[in-house]
């Protein structure tokens, strides 16, 4: 039996889910349109490759992660990990980001402090994207 089935979200996890997933749509689809160059700020130096195409390819990434949490009830719980290791593996740019001062999206990340709180949002996002989808109740319930 798939044990992405067996595992049931409440109403609130489910809103609290929809909105991980609206959010993740809407910043994938900032990396297409408004929000490129602020997002290429976030690409660390030392990754070799061209920033531009991290920012579409990270971007297409959350479409893809959004619509798979909001949709794909059957492999929800997969996705929340997924996802959850997607915020990992992408939190080296925002350490980046703060050694390195570059600003982005004026008024948020253009201060070495906005900055330094940004580094202490990614991990919530993480037991954000556990939680609502009911990823960490499943690998508990092992």
């Amino acid at each position: 039996m798939n044990k992405d089935k067996d595992i049931r979200t409440n109403k609130i996890k489910n809103a609290s889910r929809i909105s991980l997933a609206v959010f993740m749509i809407i910043a994938g689809l900032g990396h297409f349109t408004l929000n490129r160059i602020d997002f290429q700020a976030q690409v660390p130096n030392w990754l070799p490759f061209d920033k531009d195409l991290v920012v579409l390819v990270s971007g297409a990434i959350e479409i893809a992660l959004g619509l798979a949490i909001g949709f794909w009830k059957s492999k929800r719980t997969t996705m929340g990990w997924i996802l959850a290791l997607f915020f990992i593996a992408i939190y080296p740019g925002n350490i980046a980001q703060y050694i390195n001062g570059t600003d982005a999206f004026i008024g948020v990340l253009d201060t070495d402090a906005g900055r330094l709180i940004r580094l202490f949002f990614q991990p919530l996002l993480v037991v954000w994207a556990l939680w609502c989808t009911g990823a960490w109740a499943a690998w508990r319930n092992k």
